[in-house]
């Protein structure tokens, strides 16, 4: 601690620091007392468990943040959760900069997901598609065209109103928030959660 930093200044941090904890906390409250938000999540869950033990595969795509959020959830498939177990089959798309940088240029940016699919998904497979606003919108042309293909279509996304996205999105997981930060502390908890479910069934 420097000599600046005074009791004034501490105070000031400790509260800042408790109100953003208190933000948290209530995003986490309202999923907790939401039944049908956990039991959708558990419903994804098992609709990744029959795509994999079809063969299938898992694909996750953000922007961003987002994008981050998609690398590390998948990395938990791939890797392991908590059990010695074989790779599961996920990939984010957002990890190739040579796929990413050749699709931008030769086509557009909105399209740098949904070509990637074109050439690997299959029906069966499972997309999920993360996007803070529900707005992104190279993440909605990939969604659009899973669902169009027999690809099950999920969207992690935060408490706003997009009346548009039925149409492209099997699942809608709005988590009970319009603050970025707070929807992203819960779109990896969900991550969590589901590559957790899904070692603990297919391999417990």
């Amino acid at each position: 601690m420097t000599g600046h930093y005074n009791d004034k200044d501490k105070d000031y941090a400790d509260d800042y620091f408790a109100k953003r904890l208190e933000a948290h906390v209530g995003v986490f409250q309202r999923i907790a007392s939401d039944r049908e938000f956990m039991g959708n999540i558990m419903e994804i869950g098992d609709k990744i468990i029959d795509s994999l033990e079809n063969g299938g595969g898992i694909y996750l795509c953000g922007n961003g943040g987002s994008a981050a959020d998609a690398q590390h959830i998948a990395a938990e498939f791939v890797s392991r959760f908590y059990k010695e177990r074989p790779g599961m089959n996920a990939e984010a798309l957002s990890v190739n900069t040579s796929i990413l940088t050749a699709i931008g240029n030769d086509y557009e940016f909105d399209r740098i997901f949904v070509r990637q699919l074109e050439a690997k998904a299959k029906s069966g497979d499972v997309l999920i598609g993360i996007s803070t606003s529900g707005s992104s919108k190279n993440v909605m042309k990939a969604l659009e065209y899973a669902k169009n293909n027999g690809i099950l279509a999920v969207l992690l996304m935060g408490g706003f109103e997009r009346s548009e996205l039925k149409a492209v999105a099997d699942y809608i997981v709005k988590v009970p928030s319009t603050d970025t930060p707070r929807i992203q502390e819960a779109h990896i908890f969900i991550g969590h959660v589901i590559a957790e479910y899904v070692e603990h069934r297919m391999f417990g």
